[in-house]
């Protein structure tokens, strides 16, 4: 394997990258048995057929374009690793040249760590403030997890407190039907918030084989932004309610869900709701100490690929975050009228907040020596390997060494949170909860 390199601007370097037949062949048998396992080869088990038996079937070309991303992924780290550079983010690669038992050429546009100027910390601060939990929280809580043992009976009568229905929805903005807003059998329990406000309200009262029309405006952050902030018109028909009875709150009801009593279940919730509620505070506080430290920050000029390698994460992330809701990137893109290139536009002001708050950490790590140890990455992978001990490909893929230094990376950024907390974030609990004591005293003279 041979490479050049070419400096660009905006902290960017270009790699011309020729890997021989005899650098890349080690590839091509792992990629033809994961050919062979996707299709059966007749005569053979899945994965068991031969080499050359493979070509055959699928032909040298198919077998190289699937070994293709293992192979640019070696030859690019080995390149990264003889310029000694500090890479951040993915590269963009562009094939030259392709076809077997030839040179494959190609070229690797990476951003390098450009110059960053940190603030003085000591003058940043961040207060943690924790929402304590009270009494209503927990009661509501326990009231949830009855109502997951409820039981369900059909009534005539209108539906009301804890009652569920069920119903045939119909939205529409201006007359015209919102697509994917038609919803057959949909369950709507009365004593949960809905994600619509004031929806509950609206079918209130309503029996079985009633009808209604209504209006509702959809919250700002709603996740389908074409119906973020919009007044929705909704059409509902009431197939049928139903009462649903509550389990006593008892010890006997504690000791089914895995509790000695009802109190030792409260105090189960509230551990839980106490941990949720400092989860909310950590990451609260995690975002505005970031965006302060960025807002005090000089930067070298951006690399490109450094934000577009953002931009494309937070493609997928909303990918997947529709993908959930049974949403097709296609349909999403149709119902805002934008085309990917204009989302992806859309996506840049983000995207270098995130590049920018990768920077620092790295400026961080390396102004401080915070680093991660071998130890460190191999009881990540094993935690890793444990959660995906099914998946061989994925197995495999964590021995690589590209997929190890990702690994240590996020520890280290992890590091780096944990070390700027502590330096700059002030905690405000301790006087919460004095003020909730004082509180308390005066109820009790009271």
């Amino acid at each position: 394997m041979t490479h050049t390199s070419k400096k660009l601007d905006k902290s960017q370097v270009e790699l011309k990258i020729t890997i021989e037949p005899k650098d890349y062949e080690k590839h091509l048998e792992p990629a033809g048995k994961r050919l062979s396992q996707r299709k059966a080869i007749k005569g053979f088990r899945p994965g068991k057929a031969p080499l050359a038996t493979i070509k055959k079937e699928f032909g040298e070309m198919a077998i190289l374009q699937e070994a293709l991303e293992s192979i640019i992924q070696e030859a690019f780290y080995s390149a990264i690793k003889e310029e000694k550079l500090d890479t951040l983010g993915m590269p963009q690669i562009n094939i030259e040249k392709l076809a077997p038992e030839n040179d494959i050429v190609f070229t690797a546009i990476v951003a390098i760590l450009p110059k960053v100027e940190l603030p003085d910390l000591e003058k940043i601060t961040v207060k943690k403030e924790k929402k304590p939990i009270d009494e209503k929280q927990i009661d509501e809580t326990l009231n949830a997890v009855r109502g997951m043992n409820a039981k369900e009976i059909l009534k005539t009568d209108k539906a009301e407190g804890t009652d569920k229905l069920v119903l045939d929805m119909d939205m529409l903005i201006d007359n015209v039907p919102v697509e994917g807003g038609q919803s057959k059998d949909y369950q709507v329990y009365l004593s949960e918030d809905h994600y619509i406000p004031g929806f509950n309200k609206q079918v209130e009262g309503l029996k079985k084989d009633d009808e209604k029309e209504f209006s509702l405006e959809f919250p700002k952050d709603h996740y389908q932004k074409n119906l973020a902030g919009k007044k929705v018109d909704f059409k509902v028909k009431v197939k049928d309610v139903y009462e649903r009875q509550l389990p006593e709150l008892s010890d006997e009801m504690a000791k089914k869900l895995g509790q000695e009593s009802v109190a030792k279940l409260k105090e189960l919730i509230k551990n839980n709701l106490e941990q949720e509620a400092e989860q909310k505070a950590n990451q609260s506080v995690e975002i505005e100490m970031l965006d302060k430290i960025i807002e005090k920050t000089n930067f070298d000029e951006l690399p490109d690929v450094l934000v577009d390698a953002e931009r494309q994460k937070m493609f997928f992330e909303l990918k997947a975050d529709l993908d959930k809701h049974g949403i097709e990137i296609d349909q999403y893109l149709n119902d805002l009228k934008k085309t990917q290139e204009e989302l992806y536009e859309g996506f840049k002001e983000q995207a270098e907040k995130r590049a920018k708050a990768a920077l620092i950490s790295k400026q961080v790590a390396n102004d401080n020596d915070i680093k991660v140890d071998e130890k460190e990455i191999d009881e990540e992978i094993k935690i890793i390997e444990a959660m995906y001990q099914s998946n061989q490909e994925y197995l495999d893929r964590l021995k690589k060494p590209e997929v190890r230094d990702t690994i240590a990376m996020t520890i280290q950024n992890r590091k780096v949170i944990e070390w700027l907390k502590n330096k700059i974030v002030k905690n405000d609990n301790k006087k919460a909860e004095a003020k909730n004591v004082d509180k308390k005293d005066e109820k009790e003279k009271k």
